[in-house]
């Protein structure tokens, strides 16, 4: 992140709820100029009530005419990129074991969840080559898969190997830094069903930005940040704990 009172360009996708609303929040008491894109005009709406400085686009980022349009807003309205923030994402649960086949959504799920972030990136950096960061937000389930939801464990693995990849890439030109978030269950509308303990997204951006200053290669929200020294040492119990998620 750039120091000092130097302003940023952040955008951060499905920005307007959750995980993505608390970062774009964050991004904003620094003094950021924010652009946050989403499907639902009416929470594109509230935002950009409540936050009349920043830019709120309605975009599909599975959808390549929207993503260029995402992108010629930026440029129009702030002239460059900073920050790209990939958050938006859907969680799916899908029992391989009960008999219908239960992949009518597959396709989507991997759309939003793999390939649009991977798009985005690409569209990114063919503009702006040399961008102060890129955030992954991606989930604990990325290094241990979830039994009720192995296809989103499958995506975000996925993800998890093209911001491990880029990292390397991009560190040849020097400055460009890549940032992993792996948040566990967090309380925001895509977990509204869900049970058990939640980390609030506040929470999630307080160590996304902490992690960002400190150009951390990944960033271990609440109880995630015991994962990688669990894989270590008791990989098995690990996946036990896991299998009940």
């Amino acid at each position: 992140m750039k120091g000092g009172n130097v302003s940023q360009t952040v955008l951060i996708t499905g920005g307007t709820s959750g995980i993505g609303l608390s970062i774009a929040q964050s991004f904003l008491e620094t003094g950021a100029s924010v652009v946050v894109c989403g499907r639902s005009q009416a929470a594109l709406d509230r935002f950009a009530q409540a936050h009349p400085q920043a830019l709120a686009v309605r975009a599909d980022v599975t959808d390549p005419a929207d993503r260029a349009a995402l992108l010629s807003a930026v440029a129009e309205r702030f002239g460059g990129l900073d920050v790209l923030v990939n958050n938006a994402g859907t969680f799916e649960e899908r029992d391989f074991a009960a008999g219908p086949n239960p992949n009518a959504t597959l396709d989507d799920e991997v759309a939003l969840n793999l390939t649009a972030p991977i798009h985005l990136t690409g569209e990114v950096l063919e503009r702006w080559p040399s961008p102060d960061a890129i955030v992954f937000v991606t989930s604990g389930f990325a290094l241990v898969s979830p039994t009720r939801a192995p296809t989103h464990g499958a995506v975000k693995a996925g993800l998890h190997g093209f911001a491990d990849g880029l990292r390397r890439q991009l560190a040849r030109r020097g400055r460009t830094h890549v940032l992993e978030v792996l948040p566990p269950s967090t309380d925001t509308p895509m977990n509204a069903a869900a049970t058990g303990k939640k980390l609030s997204p506040d929470q999630v951006a307080a160590v996304t930005m902490n992690a960002l200053r400190r150009r951390r290669n990944m960033a271990f929200p609440g109880q995630t940040k015991v994962m990688p020294a669990m894989l270590r040492i008791a990989p098995e119990f690990l996946r036990r704990v896991v299998s009940g998620l």
